[in-house]
């Protein structure tokens, strides 16, 4: 049977969503595939992201394939493969995804991350320097790095994308674009003021990690709004379900 090339029903997507909340990936592909209309990137979007989540490496490289199909610009989705090549320390396959993205001309993005205070816009790149409280900035969040590795948090290193060893790997991951803008802003917000980040791509998982470890420490409502959703970060916690 031809399916249809309707536009999804909500109700697909929050199918989906509980699927992928409840890590059922074989329940999520049998559904998309069952669709009575055509599947949009975004189911496969979803499902990558989730197989980034439980390290599924084959069913994400499907998913990943059906992206490339249907949204071949984005970027994002060779990233996700990316990762979930890297943690599996498949560094022959990260290349092979490079070299897609060089082949088809699919550029990566610079990410940044900024937050606008009194009217005035902060951005930061990651491993920004230029900021003229770069030296507080680090503190701080040398600082919130040590409360939440503390309380649990683990830096995921499988977001560098680098050859390199573990160590180098871990500093790398602390200063990224979000983290920054994130340590900027408790340094020059009211103690119990929410918190409001934006980010040009989606967030990375390691960042998520240790944004929903720090909304408990600082005792912070923390909202970051990626090109995927808006992440409200509570008391250790993410109105995302861990799934974006």
């Amino acid at each position: 049977m031809k399916k249809k090339k309707h536009e999804p029903h909500v109700a697909h997507y929050v199918t989906m969503s509980i699927f992928l909340v409840e890590g059922s990936l074989d329940r999520a592909l049998t559904f998309i595939r069952e669709l009575p209309i055509e599947p949009t990137a975004a189911f496969w979007k979803a499902l990558l992201g989730a197989c980034r989540m439980h390290k599924n490496m084959e069913l994400g490289a499907y998913a990943a394939e059906r992206v490339f199909e249907l949204d071949p610009s984005d970027s994002g989705p060779h990233v996700l493969l990316s990762n979930i090549y890297a943690s599996a320390r498949r560094w022959g396959d990260v290349s092979k995804v490079r070299k897609m993205m060089k082949d088809s001309g699919v550029k990566k993005e610079p990410a940044c991350s900024w937050v606008e205070i009194e009217n005035t816009v902060h951005t930061f790149m990651s491993n920004d320097d230029a900021h003229l409280q770069r030296d507080e900035i680090h503190r701080k969040w040398e600082e919130i790095s040590g409360k939440i590795k503390e309380m649990g948090y683990v830096p995921d290193t499988s977001h560098v994308l680098l050859f390199v060893d573990e160590h180098e790997r871990e500093v790398k991951l602390q200063y990224h674009s979000e983290k920054l803008a994130l340590a900027f802003a408790l340094l020059n917000t009211p103690p119990s003021s929410t918190i409001r980040i934006k980010k040009n791509i989606r967030v990375c998982g390691d960042c998520h990690s240790a944004i929903k470890f720090a909304s408990k420490v600082v005792d912070r409502e923390i909202i970051v709004r990626d090109t995927n959703r808006f992440h409200h970060f509570r008391d250790g916690s993410c109105s995302c379900g861990d799934y974006w």
